[in-house]
């Protein structure tokens, strides 16, 4: 039932939908994304740091999978301390095979009662994938497996997704994903086994696009989460708002950029009426609200 984004949602103007309403007046929810991945070494890299020196991806790509591997090794876990510090569960944007290849790190996620959330298998383009359906399932199964919860959300690779990946992910139980970054608020998609729902994730307030391939300096990303952030909140007067941060480990885990991402909580957590929710607890709160009286057709 393959089908085109536009034949999976109508347009929606934000201006014309009822307000959402968050428990206790809040205004606006945080919604933080840890993203972990596996590089395998046989492939080229998934992003590049250091560029081959004749310009032509060499195999095995050590100095760009090092890259990566710091992150796992030590970046990682500023993030840990991090977010233990200032008690916020992130959603986990994973890789399945992250519990094969790092359990230690992915313990330490479970341990903390962080949100796993499906990422493919390992981190490759979902259209380069030759059984779609066979790797989603592979990757929901080997995440439940090992903690022990089917996780309910989903992030493509890239955000990669091919015509049919919604109808696959739908009919292997995802409830929401993070494909759609198109509007500030939850939206449903069609799918052959009923509706998906989109949560807003971010390419903006996201490291790679910022540091990886524009090539903005930290302190620059840090001012666009915190002008984003004033923004939501002045318009929380209206309607409250979602803000998604996006981080990979082997980027905002150096030691010269984990100031800058401290920054950015430093700021947020100065006002009140933040919420600091997961996927899972975003998807929930949508849902219900749907669910009552005069609730969002």
């Amino acid at each position: 039932m393959a089908m085109t984004p536009r034949e999976r949602t109508e347009f929606s103007a934000i201006v014309d939908r009822p307000p959402l309403k968050l428990p206790g007046g809040a205004k606006v929810i945080v919604w933080t994304i840890v993203n972990l991945e596996v590089w395998d070494i046989a492939r080229p890299m998934a992003r590049q740091v250091l560029p081959a020196p004749t310009g032509v991806p060499l195999l095995p790509d050590v100095p760009n999978w090092a890259w990566h591997e710091y992150g796992m090794r030590v970046g990682f876990w500023r993030f840990k301390k991090l977010y233990d510090g200032l008690g916020i569960r992130p959603t986990l944007s994973i890789n399945a095979r992250v519990t094969v290849d790092y359990p230690r790190v992915a313990q330490a996620c479970a341990d903390a009662g962080w949100e796993f959330m499906g990422h493919a298998y390992e981190q490759m383009p979902i259209h380069k994938v030759e059984d779609q359906q066979a790797m989603i399932e592979r990757s929901l199964d080997t995440l439940e497996k090992f903690t022990g919860k089917r996780p309910v959300g989903w992030l493509g690779p890239g955000l990669t997704q091919t015509c049919e990946t919604p109808d696959l992910l739908a009919a292997a139980g995802v409830k929401y994903i993070g494909d759609y970054p198109y509007d500030d608020e939850p939206t449903e998609i069609r799918t052959g086994h009923g509706p998906l729902v989109t949560l807003p994730y971010t390419v903006e307030n996201n490291d790679i696009p910022m540091m990886i391939v524009q090539h903005h300096e930290a302190a620059y990303w840090t001012r666009k989460c915190c002008d984003t952030f004033d923004r939501y909140y002045q318009e929380a007067a209206e309607r409250p708002k979602i803000m998604a941060i996006a981080i990979h480990p082997y980027i905002s885990g150096q030691p010269f950029r984990i100031g800058y991402l401290e920054k950015v909580y430093e700021h947020i957590n100065r006002h009140s009426g933040v919420l600091h929710w997961n996927g899972e607890q975003i998807l929930e709160w949508y849902q219900a609200g749907r669910a009552q009286p005069g609730g969002r057709a």
